[in-house]
């Protein structure tokens, strides 16, 4: 096992009635970039991700296909692997909930938490929504008795089910929460669920966990009755630690300390109140942080799901927008983390254009052909930094502690404003000193001034390496930068080759999206 210190991440575990759509793509590009981000900073990161696969709308789902619920399952799950393969998310795992570890993990729970008495046989009637697999209450129906998601109507069920004691736990919870409110962030979802406590606790309910065989037999089979089948809580949200061996496993012990989920806010009441009460009844330490995002707003100004058909296609985005790379950077930069933001082809090509391809692409893009044109492309990669050096370090170091404590709070656009404004300095710098009118002079600054920018480029690029991976790589490549994992807080920590350079692309190409008005 490493000596270093150790991270976990984890998307939801994506329901597979659907392809996988913008939504999941913006979630699990954050964990991605996360996970690179902690992994560069020299930590032992963990990252999962994966489906979940069990429940009435994959029975649903499957019957309109004419498939088995298995057969249905295997492609969706498919799907969602191909798809992050696609876009080069860098998962350590992908867990399903029906891999047989997990279903064992599942039943071991169940029983402990069954044999000390908070699971019980009880009738119960409501209103239950397909779409969201729940019961709902009067509360969260719409003005037309519609569920607000799914924009249907829940049917009225009535049966035996088992429930989980969840109000033995709430008020534990409660006190847990108000001990230490960093663990959900941002603040207004740690709010959000110390009054959706209050509220469970006037209702005096708890928790179903099950569904009748009769209904429903495509499930983890309850350890203590075989009649039923768990229900979604006690199934796919324990593949958080299922995935890490269960709570005997070494690699738990290592990871479940260092816990972050992520999700998006539409299943914070889960996340934030029945999963760290499942965890309080089973003996588990609660997750270090969940951290919850907003929507992406598409059409109308509805969030973009599957179920209301307006989600857009991942991988055929990113090719759109030019790449995996510049969808991730729109993906992080655009969205303030925790609030909504819209989605369209003009955001995208007004934000890739702005930054990328104005911004970063156009101070590389000069750099180079300079070095290319006065220098016939070569760099000798040995001299003494040109004094435009003092104001690159000086920026660079009073930005770098604000770029990683944003970062490391999920605020990746604040993060990536910083970084600009040294992008920004360094075409400034090429402005003021105009090297094309240096090199009619034959001025002895010149190489100095080229080598140094590009050490500049280099050192930004480090900073955008969690988020534009590949093209980064591509520039390392060119420039032979082989020592990937580090910041650096100067450019006197960049190593330039003596090399010379021959052809390359341009990395940051405009985008041309939306059809402009003749």
């Amino acid at each position: 096992m490493s000596d270093k210190q150790p991270y976990y991440i984890t998307t939801p575990i994506y329901y597979v009635n659907g392809l996988p759509h913008i939504g999941h793509t913006y979630t699990t590009i954050v964990c991605d970039a996360m996970a690179r981000y902690q992994r560069q900073s020299g930590k032992n990161v963990y990252f999962l991700t994966g489906t979940d696969e069990h429940g009435d709308k994959i029975v649903q789902a499957a019957e309109k296909e004419g498939k088995t619920p298995r057969e249905y399952v295997d492609g969706i799950s498919g799907a969602f692997r191909n798809t992050w393969d696609s876009l080069e998310i860098d998962y350590d795992q992908f867990i399903r909930t029906t891999d047989t570890e997990h279903k064992k993990i599942v039943g071991e729970i169940l029983q402990k938490i069954f044999d000390q008495g908070d699971i019980y046989l009880s009738e119960y009637e409501g209103l239950y929504c397909v779409g969201c697999e729940r019961y709902l209450t009067e509360k969260e129906l719409n003005e037309d008795g519609q569920c607000p998601d799914h924009k249907t109507k829940p049917e009225v069920i009535k049966e035996e089910n088992y429930f989980f004691k969840l109000q033995k736990y709430l008020p534990q919870l409660e006190k847990q929460l108000q001990e230490n409110p960093e663990v959900v962030r941002p603040k207004q979802y740690y709010n959000e669920v110390l009054g959706t406590i209050q509220e469970l606790k006037k209702t005096k309910e708890d928790l179903s966990i099950s569904r009748p065989k009769s209904r429903l037999d495509w499930g983890i089979e309850l350890p203590f009755d075989n009649r039923f089948v768990t229900y979604v809580w006690f199934d796919a949200l324990l593949n958080y630690i299922s995935a890490i061996g269960g709570p005997e496993s070494e690699n738990f012990k290592t990871y479940w300390p260092h816990s972050t989920h992520v999700i998006a806010k539409d299943i914070l009441k889960p996340h934030g109140i029945f999963w760290p009460s499942m965890l309080l009844a089973a003996g588990i330490p609660n997750y270090q942080k969940l951290m919850v995002h907003g929507y992406w707003l598409g059409w109308g100004e509805a969030k973009m799901s599957k179920s209301l058909g307006n989600a857009a296609d991942p991988v055929e985005l990113a090719e759109k927008a030019g790449g995996i790379d510049l969808l991730r950077y729109f993906l992080l930069r655009e969205m303030a983390f925790g609030s909504d933001s819209k989605f369209s082809e003009v955001a995208i090509e007004h934000r890739v254009n702005i930054d990328l391809a104005n911004g970063l692409g156009n101070l590389l893009q000069r750099t180079l052909s300079m070095i290319k044109k006065y220098f016939e492309g070569e760099i000798v990669g040995n001299l003494a930094d040109h004094e435009c050096a003092n104001q690159i370090n000086e920026i660079i170091d009073s930005k770098a502690d604000g770029f990683h404590e944003n970062f490391a709070s999920f605020k990746f656009h604040m993060a990536y404003e910083t970084v600009f404004e040294w992008i920004g300095l360094q075409n400034q710098i090429i402005e003021e000193n105009k090297p094309w009118a240096m090199a009619k002079e034959n001025s002895p600054d010149l190489r100095p001034l080229l080598e140094t920018l590009l050490k500049g480029i280099l050192t930004a690029l480090f900073y955008l390496q969690p988020v534009l991976p590949e093209r980064s790589k591509k520039i390392f490549d060119l420039l032979q930068q082989t020592d990937l994992d580090r910041f650096p807080r100067n450019i006197s920590e960049i190593q330039l080759p003596s090399i010379k350079l021959e052809e390359w692309p341009i990395y940051f190409p405009r985008l041309s999206l939306v059809e402009k008005e003749k």
